[in-house]
């Protein structure tokens, strides 16, 4: 059994405001190991529930944010950027039977701890077929492309409740609750461990395969901060103007519509110019 965890670092143990999520700082520094924590926790849990192998996608900024000196030594990391299906890459080959979203968030646009939805503050709102969409909602679909079930989620409180709308079977953890974008009442990192190494051994049975969901045509809907970013976007190939600071496109999978995603916010990052957006 391989179980592979999407890790992100927003919604990690005592996570709640940029600096601790920004490479470099030295509040980043410090959260690294409560990040860290937080997925080895996932790592034990998963290996005590079964699993033989475990597989750890930094999909976070620089993707190099946690410390291997510190996972378990049974798992593997497979850190770095520019991966063909970013926060998910790793699911579309065949040999992984569940994954796990550790520190995620809540979407743009929407109340959670640090949300985004990719770009921290360019866009204000995502949506997939009409319905707001979270990078855990965009996750969960190319994943089920593969027939491979998210069986465990963690986060701030907003975070799990979101997450029953596309993985209801899932174990959830909160390791912290919601009081504004940059506040939360947090658990210490001991019991967020303690909890998700028990939720993770729980999710373990929970990683069975099955059937892949061809479910497209997928329609995205991106909405941003000012104008100017629609022009950047409607570079690349599909992508149409939608409103006066809306884009939309529409790919025949998830795993042209994830890449399509990628690239799109990849050039509006570029476009965006310190002070005035």
């Amino acid at each position: 059994m391989k179980i592979l965890i999407s890790a992100d670092m927003e919604g990690a143990t005592g996570v709640t405001w940029p600096a601790d999520v920004l490479p470099g700082t030295p509040q980043w520094e410090r959260c690294r190991t409560l990040f860290t924590s937080d997925v080895n926790a996932a790592v034990l849990g998963f290996l005590d529930g079964g699993a033989d192998e475990v597989l750890i996608n930094e999909a976070h900024w620089s993707m190099r944010n946690l410390l291997l000196e510190e996972l378990d030594g049974r798992a593997q990391l497979l850190t770095g950027r520019h991966k063909s299906l970013s926060m998910v890459e790793g699911v579309q080959h065949g040999d992984v039977d569940a994954i796990a979203f550790v520190g995620y968030h809540t979407g743009a646009g929407t109340e959670g701890v640090l949300a985004h939805t990719y770009l921290a503050n360019s866009i204000t709102g995502v949506w997939l077929g009409g319905a707001r969409a979270s990078e855990g909602l965009l996750n969960a679909h190319v994943a089920a492309e593969y027939g491979v079930p998210v069986v465990l989620v963690t986060g701030d409180d907003l975070t799990c409740r979101d997450a029953d709308g596309y993985a209801p079977a899932a174990r959830k953890v909160a390791v912290k609750d919601h009081v504004s974008r940059y506040a939360a009442v947090c658990r210490t990192p001991a019991r967020t461990a303690a909890d998700i190494r028990a939720a993770a051994q729980e999710a373990t049975a929970l990683a069975v395969r099955y059937e892949p969901v061809v479910g497209g045509p997928f329609t995205v809907e991106l909405e941003f901060d000012a104008e100017h970013l629609c022009g950047a976007a409607t570079v690349v190939p599909g992508v149409v103007r939608d409103g006066e600071r809306r884009v939309a496109y529409t790919s025949e999978t998830m795993y042209e519509g994830i890449r399509t995603f990628k690239a799109v916010t990849t050039i509006v990052s570029a476009a965006v110019e310190e002070q005035y957006g």
